[in-house]
């Protein structure tokens, strides 16, 4: 049997590597009953040699080796069963007999070895017992219950022998295998539990990570194309003021309804983070993973509702020319209403790329495609190099643009590509299939 740390030191001190014994109280447990059992032993001994005329000190030790052969039951049950049998016609070693069959059955011995060794005691003391009374009804000759008693007496005896110290042996062998059994049970749950909390944990991590980037990759998309736009216009705006006043203005007018628009949505995006209860971090300063996926789920349904759409990529073209680009616009095929998701993920391409061209390559000619297929939406934004007139407006690149573009393509299931031309240009390309109809 195995045994946890706490059940070993309810246990008490342990002599593991001590002989076969794995705590002191087994040993003296087991050196007790020997002794006792070669007492027993040497004094049955006198008996026999005044029976069988062998000398008595003789008797005597044969007694006292026999009967220590008690202390083994542990680590060889079944000898001390065959010595206890050996024994029986000498009428020797009935607590030896007793304490073995015990052993026996509680042990891990074949349950075949066990029949048959306790049928050989049943049958060895009903013969002895049968022998006995026998002499002992001829030596009373006026007492004759009948020829059943004899017999039936044995029987008895024999079985008061045996029986009781087999079952109670098979009791508490079953009993054992099945606290051994509820033990291993209760630490393979344990373990797995503990495994299952360390999953939890790293999905709960996992969770987190997923949607704090989906939200960052949110708030990027809804503010870094119009702040952008409004760099680029305050720019010309410093550059045309003291030459064309009317432009000026337009341009200020841009810049401020530019402005006002990103203020509104990143409003809006905070107004979801911030509501109800959602971000109330424990003491532990960790957000939970339920907390986690209420912001997820609320950004995902603002998102939903109040996204772009891929009508709405015609305006998104006329603010870049707006803002001095020169973008030509293409479409083919029919425009048709897809999933609120595909469609978000078109227009934040075309976005994202056309913030990329104000950047990195101001002043160059760009083209914009959209092709409606059957099953399928493409798009795809390619500017030339840049004109080396139009002056850089200066904006930072953190990086993450081409990054959040792949991530929504392929988390819908889409082919996204990117890459410089063979003319020093730039090409966004991406595919997105059609994820099912929504109303436009």
């Amino acid at each position: 049997m195995t045994a946890t740390g706490a059940d070993q030191e309810a246990a008490g001190q342990t002599t593991r590597g001590y002989w076969w014994w794995e705590r002191r109280r087994s040993v003296a447990l087991d050196v007790g009953l020997a002794l006792l059992s070669a007492l027993e032993c040497a004094l049955e001994g006198v008996e026999f040699a005044g029976d069988t005329g062998l000398p008595v000190p003789l008797a005597v030790l044969f007694g006292l080796a026999a009967g220590s052969v008690l202390v083994l039951r542990r680590r060889w049950p079944i000898a001390v069963v065959l010595v206890s049998i050996a024994t029986t016609p000498a009428e020797m070693g009935f607590l030896m007999g007793i304490v073995g069959l015990y052993t026996l059955a509680a042990s891990e011995v074949p349950r075949r070895i066990t029949v048959v060794l306790t049928g050989m005691t049943l049958v060895g003391t009903f013969i002895v017992s049968y022998v006995r009374l026998r002499q002992s009804m001829d030596a009373h000759a006026d007492f004759g219950p009948g020829f059943w008693y004899v017999p039936v007496v044995s029987l008895f005896m024999s079985l008061g022998l045996t029986a009781p110290s087999v079952l109670f042996g098979l009791y508490i062998g079953a009993r054992r295998r099945l606290m051994e059994s509820l033990r291993e049970r209760a630490d393979s749950l344990e373990r797995e539990l503990s495994l299952l909390a360390d999953r939890a944990e790293e999905r709960a991590e996992w969770a987190r990570t997923e949607e704090r980037t989906r939200i960052a990759r949110e708030m990027h998309d809804v503010v870094a194309h119009r702040v952008s736009l409004m760099v680029v216009h305050a720019a010309a705006l410093q550059a045309v003021a003291p030459k064309d006043p009317a432009k000026a203005v337009r341009n200020a007018a841009l810049v401020g309804d530019m402005g006002r628009q990103a203020l509104t949505e990143l409003r809006e995006m905070l107004g979801v983070l911030r509501s109800g209860d959602a971000l109330v971090a424990p003491r532990s300063g960790r957000v939970p993973l339920a907390s986690v996926g209420r912001v997820a789920a609320a950004v995902a349904e603002m998102v939903a509702e109040d996204g772009p759409r891929l009508r709405e990529v015609e305006a998104l073209v006329a603010q870049s020319r707006d803002a001095g680009m020169t973008v030509e616009l293409s479409v083919e095929g029919e425009l048709r209403p897809y999933a609120p998701e595909v469609e978000q993920t078109a227009y934040r391409v075309v976005q994202e790329a056309l913030t990329n061209v104000h950047k990195h390559a101001a002043g160059a000619r760009t083209w914009v495609r959209l092709a409606h297929r059957g099953s399928e939406v493409a798009m795809q934004v390619e500017n030339g190099p840049s004109d080396g007139v139009t002056a850089d407006a200066g904006l930072p690149s953190g990086g993450n643009g081409l990054v959040g573009m792949r991530e929504r393509v392929l988390g819908l299931g889409g082919v996204f590509v990117s890459g410089p031309t063979d003319a020093g240009g730039f090409r966004v390309s991406a595919v997105l299939p059609d994820g099912g109809a929504a109303g436009v």
